[in-house]
């Protein structure tokens, strides 16, 4: 009789681990978002990363967001479009997926980081438990992607130039890349005209709903690739930036008085333990199986 008991236990408990349509709910699902020039999909990229997670937890739903009809319109909405369209148009994609409604993990890949982090602030449901940001530009970008391979005044040149049409209304809205783009020298401008980074991070006013959901996270993990090339400055990735005026100096997230006045809620995360930093000495988004199991899947996904 008390064996019985306990077999009846024992399928009782399995039943809570497991819904009768497969998916596991021990673990939360897990939504990936790729970066510029990158597809949901790809077999060498994130389709690589979703079968590894899936791998790792049997029976995890995993969604990789896609913009667009197909593979190539999704690579080529990574380049062009207004942001803030497809982050509402994503908001609404994962508010109608049956599988995320108890919440979801949510990690972000280079400029997919900085996308999430918008999706997680202006729409809260499904709500996020632990959001990872790979390579994220989180305070945007001053230079071109490898710039350091041409001479220093060449880079210096293209660089500044960029300034005459990063701002420019028609570009904020048609061209991704320039809407995360932050000049250190214009910081007022940048304020001013920046229609994506500048209201995220709470620079046109502040916006208290922002912060509210942001404190929401149980986990906010970024993660820096010390010797990123395609990033500048690599510091970006954990929220530091160039000090105004200069592209030389770095001042960290701590430094920062985005971070002393507490702009966006950072600082109460960052007290409380739930911001944790990570370094990994290589290229840009380059990061073995062994790494992201190790250091992303078993502490933060299972």
């Amino acid at each position: 009789m008390i064996m019985e008991k306990q077999h009846i236990l024992l399928i009782f408990l399995f039943l809570c681990v497991y819904q009768f349509n497969g998916i596991q709910t021990e673990s939360l699902p897990v939504v990936l978002w790729h970066g510029m020039g990158d597809s949901c999909c790809f077999s060498f990229s994130l389709g690589a990363i979703k079968k590894l997670i899936e791998n790792t937890i049997p029976n995890i739903y995993v969604h990789s967001i896609r913009l667009g009809n197909n593979e190539v319109e999704d690579v080529e909405n990574s380049y062009f479009g207004n942001i803030n369209v497809q982050i509402q148009e994503v908001c609404h994609q994962l508010l109608k997926d049956k599988y995320l409604k108890n919440g979801y993990n949510a990690i972000g890949f280079s400029q997919g980081a900085q996308f999430f982090r918008a999706l997680i602030q202006r729409c809260p449901n499904p709500s996020v438990k632990n959001f990872i940001s790979l390579g994220g530009q989180h305070q945007g970008i001053f230079g071109l992607p490898n710039c350091g391979i041409l001479k220093p005044d060449i880079c210096h040149h293209l660089t500044r130039i960029i300034k005459y049409g990063a701002y420019l209304e028609f570009i904020q809205k048609k061209f991704i890349q320039a809407t995360y783009w932050h000049d250190p020298y214009h910081e007022e401008e940048y304020k001013e005209k920046s229609t994506f980074l500048a209201d995220i991070n709470n620079e046109h006013y502040i916006n208290k709903t922002y912060i509210k959901n942001l404190q929401k996270l149980h986990t906010m993990v970024l993660v820096k690739f010390d010797n990123d090339t395609i990033v500048r400055p690599a510091e970006t990735e954990l929220f530091g930036f160039y000090k105004p005026g200069q592209e030389k100096l770095i001042q960290t997230l701590e430094q920062s008085d985005f971070y002393h006045k507490d702009r966006l809620g950072l600082k109460m995360l960052h007290n409380a333990g739930r911001i944790h930093f990570l370094h990994l000495p290589g290229n840009h988004l380059q990061f073995t199986e062994d790494w992201f199991v190790n250091y992303i899947i078993k502490p933060y996904l299972i």
